[in-house]
């Protein structure tokens, strides 16, 4: 009973007047947004999910162009065949079971609550996984873990737009297409972002009710020939204060998804349900030169 009662008072002595009510209501985690299926291509996804668990991926070979003057021998080159291969060898699961009584005398379907929970679950085990594998396979990575970039507005600090301008510059140099370029940071990089003179952010950032965030999508449009994405699953740092951005193409990475299911099947030693959910992927960095990983420092 929340109200005490007054020394000596002794109506209704036992409060069972004051039942207790349990709300059929329940109160869920806030879900991350999950960013991979917007930055990877799922191009070979249909060539696993018919034919196996690997894909042999040829690399268009690199043609070399020679002088040349008339009568001159010209001397063809041998065609390398080069190979990439994408394999599903990544793998979560989960699995938890409703007892015939509780499921029947529970004001609560624990089993649907708890199959949602668990679907988010794998979602966003997957989006780790598949950020952690680009970062750590990107082809140019600026700083590192403890001496990365000073992002702010000091006299020796990086103003965001700035970093975010030396990324494309990195891409153009590599010769990478303008369409379909990304860019993925954490919400403290998009704070400062919106800090910056122009406020860029200011009328479409996603905070408002009318925004877009959209699997971690933050504006609509473009900055710097980038389409942003924020995340909280980018890898963490081992040091305070530092953070990891990324960008790249979406050819950068493929992804496929081998078995995604959820599953209900009776418990063989009691009278439970048990749910259980499997997912199988794989994920492939094929363009290291379209993926640019940085470690910042945001005070």
């Amino acid at each position: 009973m929340a109200v005490s009662r007054s020394s000596g008072y002794g109506n209704l002595p036992n409060d069972n007047f004051i039942p207790q009510i349990y709300s059929q209501k329940v109160q869920k985690f806030f879900r991350r947004a999950s960013v991979v299926e917007d930055i990877t291509n799922t191009d070979y996804a249909g060539e696993i999910e018919n034919f196996g668990d690997t894909v042999k991926i040829i690399k268009e070979p690199v043609v070399s162009v020679q002088a040349y003057t008339r009568g001159s021998v010209v001397n063809p080159q041998d065609l390398a065949d080069d190979q990439i291969t994408l394999v599903v060898d990544q793998a979560s699961a989960f699995a938890f079971k409703v007892d015939d009584i509780e499921e029947r005398h529970s004001h609560i379907n624990f089993e649907s609550v708890a199959t949602s929970s668990g679907a988010y679950a794998l979602k966003n085990s997957y989006d780790a996984n598949v950020l952690s594998n680009m970062f750590s396979n990107a082809g140019t990575t600026i700083g590192s873990d403890g001496s990365g970039q000073d992002i702010g507005f000091g006299t020796s600090e990086i103003d965001p737009l700035n970093l975010m301008a030396n990324h494309s510059k990195r891409l153009n140099a590599a010769d990478i297409p303008f369409e379909n370029r990304w860019f993925v940071a954490s919400p403290a990089f998009y704070e400062q972002l919106q800090q910056t003179d122009s406020k860029l952010l200011d009328t479409r950032f996603s905070g408002d009710a009318n925004g877009v965030l959209r699997n971690g999508k933050v504006y609509e449009g473009n900055i710097g020939g980038f389409m942003l994405y924020m995340s909280n699953n980018l890898p963490a740092s081992s040091t305070n204060n530092y953070e990891k951005v990324m960008s790249g193409h979406m050819s950068a990475a493929s992804t496929a998804n081998h078995i995604a299911k959820i599953e209900v099947v009776r418990d063989p030693d009691s009278f439970a349900d048990v749910v259980r959910g499997l997912h199988v992927f794989g994920r492939k960095v094929l363009r290291t030169d379209a993926l640019l990983a940085e470690h910042i420092l945001i005070d």
